[in-house]
């Protein structure tokens, strides 16, 4: 059997997901491509972001995680163009040729247009944006130990989060909790100052893609743990450290945390007519590209119309982007089997969100229930343990996660690089 070579570029939920299920099929040589040589877990990012957890309890290297599949490679570049008529794609570290290409490149943050947000906001997307955020946050802690500007005090006091899904929910709760349980006890210079906490989204409720018993749930829990939820209030700029919004008003602070659009990214080498709404690629029913030979995508970077549950495109999930994955790969071994090819057809399990300590919300399909509360928290974490994509990730997490819960807690509060000397009000680490 002639060997076909299936080049996947990007290893997230999707992109992993793919490759692994065609581990040691016969007649197909996979390579993926990764800007980095690690696959991690983006549910948890915040958790990172906010000391909770270390990389390594949600990260993997590929080349670890393909240990034992005899026709699964890893290569490490960034795509910088594809050429379809010869079936390449050019990669920082070179060429490499094809005879499918996958695209699974996932999202980015999207700034709409807005160049100081942009520039000055700190993203949750990736794994050095969580560590950033984590050092940034800690070096904030230090500086207002020493800082003796009433007005530069202030705006450090105030935390902005833009975005209200599942994302900015998860960090302002999590923060919220830090405030509450251990800031005092690790910062006892703060034990009568007031850390305020803002929660802006323009949409009218929060996590406005789930349920009204759970959006109602999380609205009440937040206000609860003394998290500002500002609604219909949409960020237009942040400069001078201030956040400005549309209607004129502002927040003086100077952390502004970026959890409010996610964008597709788009490809030198394809036809302006592959894109659809905010840069996803379009696709058929078995995720091939529409206009081009051979090439797919799957996950976040697509939109298909094609399931009769979904006409409007499936959400940007990381189930979605799972069940591509796997759909694809029985859809490649049936072409060298000659069989026949599966539509994909999504199976929606439900959608959750975690507020704080023992304080959750779970939307079921299976029964069609909402869950809220301790229950819902339970379920959060007993899902996101199983769905890292390894027994060591799951060990690490279970034992961060029992410290931190049942134990004193977890002790991550190291800044990485070093504290700016005569510059105390510098955000930048020295190398």
């Amino acid at each position: 059997m002639q060997e076909k070579h299936i080049v996947i570029i990007g290893g997230g939920f999707a992109g992993v997901n793919l490759a692994k299920h065609l581990g040691n099929e016969r007649g197909l040589r996979v390579t993926l491509v990764d800007r980095n040589n690690y696959n991690f877990f983006p549910p948890l990012l915040y958790q990172v972001s906010t000391g909770m957890l270390d990389i390594s309890s949600i990260s993997i290297p590929f080349r670890t995680l393909f240990i034992g599949n005899k026709n699964l490679f890893f290569r490490i570049g960034e795509l910088e163009e594809i050429v379809p008529d010869e079936q390449k794609v050019i990669l920082s570290t070179g060429e490499v040729r094809y005879d499918a290409l996958v695209l699974a490149t996932g999202t980015e943050s999207n700034y709409f247009g807005m160049e100081n947000i942009e520039k000055n906001a700190l993203p949750m997307k990736t794994v050095n944006d969580a560590i950033k955020l984590r050092n940034y946050l800690l070096m904030e802690g230090e500086k207002y130990t020493f800082c003796t500007d009433e007005v530069e005090r202030r705006k450090m006091r105030n935390i902005v989060i833009s975005g209200a899904g599942p994302s900015g929910v998860e960090i302002a709760g999590m923060i919220a909790e830090m405030r509450k349980r251990k800031l005092r006890e690790i910062y006892p210079e703060l034990e009568n100052e007031r850390l305020n906490i803002y929660l802006v989204d323009g949409a009218p409720t929060v996590l406005s893609s789930m349920s009204e018993t759970s959006q109602k749930y999380t609205l009440k829990m937040l206000k609860k743990l003394s998290v500002i939820v500002k609604l219909n209030t949409m960020v237009s700029d942040f400069t001078d450290d201030k956040v400005i919004f549309k209607d004129g008003e502002a927040i003086e602070t100077k952390t502004l945390i970026w959890t409010a659009g996610v964008t597709a990214l788009k490809f030198k080498g394809l036809p302006k007519d592959c894109y659809g709404k905010a840069n996803r690629l379009r696709i058929d029913a078995f995720n091939k590209m529409e206009h081009c030979e051979n090439i797919y995508a799957i996950g976040d970077t697509c939109i298909q119309t094609t399931d009769p549950n979904f006409p409007d495109g499936h959400p940007q999930l990381g189930s979605v982007a799972q069940q591509q994955g796997k759909a694809l790969a029985d859809n490649f071994v049936a072409m060298t089997k000659n069989k026949n090819l599966k539509p994909f057809r999504y199976i929606d399990k439900g959608a959750m969100a975690i507020i704080g300590d023992q304080k959750a919300v779970a939307d079921m399909t299976f029964p069609k229930i909402t869950l809220t509360g301790w229950l819902a928290w339970f379920s959060w974490l007993f899902v996101h343990l199983f769905l890292l994509v390894s027994y060591r990730n799951r060990f690490r997490t279970f034992w961060n996660w029992f410290n931190a819960y049942l134990g004193k807690g977890q002790s991550q509060g190291i800044m990485i690089g070093k504290f700016p000397k005569g510059a105390p009000m510098s955000n930048k680490f020295e190398e």
